[in-house]
């Protein structure tokens, strides 16, 4: 057999392209902003591209992380694409920017499941390095995310769950639970008892005439949101005199409602009285319940929280009972305009509205921080919050830029202050495709009406 013979020169070259190769190191991939629990292409429906002032800021500038919590997948993904788009816009008006600090973001999705929600945000402060977060959407997840931000002393602004159970938490350990500084929505019975006002002012009027019994079914999400509310409007209808005949909660991604819509039909009921967060689910409920032939005066709570209600109902929201803000400025149309310019969806006040003005508020603390101290920490928003938000020092209205309430004061936190001229809803009734105010009395623009 022959044998190759190498020279030493052949060798020593050899040798010096096995060091290059070992110690070369691959591209580095380009950086921009996180995502935890980032969704699949399958699930995402017309995310937004990432935006690129996001990028990870140049060496030696001054960082602060946010978190973004919201339904980016699942469900109510829907609302999720509203809360993005919304908080880019209020960023980019910004460029990104508090003082000498880069703002980056991490885009956490709950997936509209509190264990999910939990796991997202821990790792977006262990391993992404979040110092406050902003926005979220379902009530459970806030519940169970008040345990990261305590754990961690994260700051959490604007949380749309408005169920009693985080007034509770923060209420009996404020100290703790206190990171979960403001709520975008307060508590349900706050703004359930709209429902009854106006219900009661049409039966005085002469406009609704349920007769001397007032039967009533609760229904809604099987979430700690659909019970909060179920459980405050039952309550605030009984003290007027009307009778609960029955309650029917059901998971959240249901679509299927005939069996339920049928026992409601034979009940002979004046009124059914619900909520849902998921667009899929409540759409499904009203088309259904106009299929069977249900006759009673529906009030759907949230119906109306993605633009494209109408486009999933059509007629069947025709007499659906509401409670929506509206777009009543020069600067909500013209918001309203350029989220749909960019986002290529319609915005509803209460989910893109709503969690535009979150966002504007958390960018005024920080700035308002910023100006202060000096430096953006965890520490020295939440000397803010406790300082200013929660004495009322520091609010957000109509002359800052607020586009859907009056003012958004958090004076007696967690919740905001609900009233005119602060945080309200008027009544909604739907009627091809128009929502008409029918409460209260100074914006009734029609009377309430019953189907034929």
């Amino acid at each position: 057999m022959k044998v190759r013979r190498f020279t030493p020169l052949f060798l020593m070259l050899l040798l010096i392209a096995l060091v290059v190769a070992c110690t070369a190191q691959p591209e580095a991939e380009p950086a921009g902003s996180d995502t935890v629990d980032e969704p699949t292409e399958a699930e995402t429906v017309d995310e937004p591209e990432e935006p690129a002032a996001e990028e990870e800021a140049a060496e030696g500038d001054n960082v602060f992380t946010i978190g973004v919590l919201g339904p980016f997948t699942g469900p109510s993904a829907r609302t999720g694409q509203e809360f993005q788009t919304s908080a880019e816009m209020a960023l980019e008006n910004i460029d990104y920017t508090i003082g000498d600090y880069t703002i980056e973001v991490v885009w956490i999705d709950s997936q509209s499941d509190p264990e999910a929600a939990t796991r997202a945000y821990e790792e977006a402060i262990v391993q992404h390095g979040v110092q406050a977060g902003v926005l979220n959407w379902h009530s459970s997840v806030s519940v169970a995310v008040m345990e990261i931000t305590a754990n961690h002393q994260v700051p959490h602004f604007f949380g749309f769950g408005a169920t009693e159970l985080v007034n509770e938490k923060f209420e009996a350990e404020q100290e703790r639970y206190g990171y979960w500084a403001t709520k975008g929505w307060p508590t349900p019975d706050k703004l359930s008892q709209n429902y009854v006002t106006a219900l009661e002012d049409a039966i005085a009027a002469g406009e609704f005439d349920p007769g001397d019994e007032k039967r009533v079914a609760i229904y809604g999400e099987d979430t700690d949101w659909g019970r909060s509310f179920g459980d405050g409007i039952a309550g605030q209808l009984e003290a007027v005199g009307w009778e609960v005949v029955d309650y029917q909660y059901f998971p959240i991604d249901q679509t299927e409602f005939y069996p339920l819509l049928n026992r409601f039909a034979d009940l002979d009921l004046d009124l059914i009285a619900g909520t849902s967060t998921a667009p899929p689910s409540l759409s499904a409920f009203i088309k259904q319940a106009d299929e069977v032939g249900l006759n009673s005066l529906i009030i759907a709570d949230g119906l109306g929280w993605v633009g494209e209600w109408y486009e999933l109902t059509g007629a069947s929201s025709n007499y659906v009972l509401d409670q929506i803000p509206g777009w009543t400025t020069e600067a909500a149309l013209e918001f309203a305009e350029a989220f749909e310019a960019k986002g290529n969806i319609v915005p509803s006040p209460s989910s893109g509205g709503l969690s535009y003005d979150g966002m504007n508020f958390f960018i005024k603390v920080l700035q308002d921080t910023y100006d202060t101290y000096g430096e953006l920490s965890n520490e020295t928003v939440f000397q803010t919050v406790q300082e200013k938000v929660w004495t009322g020092e520091l609010t957000y209205s109509a002359e800052d830029g607020a586009i859907v309430m009056a003012e958004y004061d958090f004076s007696q936190p967690p919740d905001p202050i609900v009233g005119a001229g602060y945080y309200t809803f008027p009544v909604l009734q739907y009627m091809d495709g128009e929502g008409q105010t029918v409460w209260p009395p100074e914006f009734k623009e029609t009377e309430l009406q019953m189907k034929p």
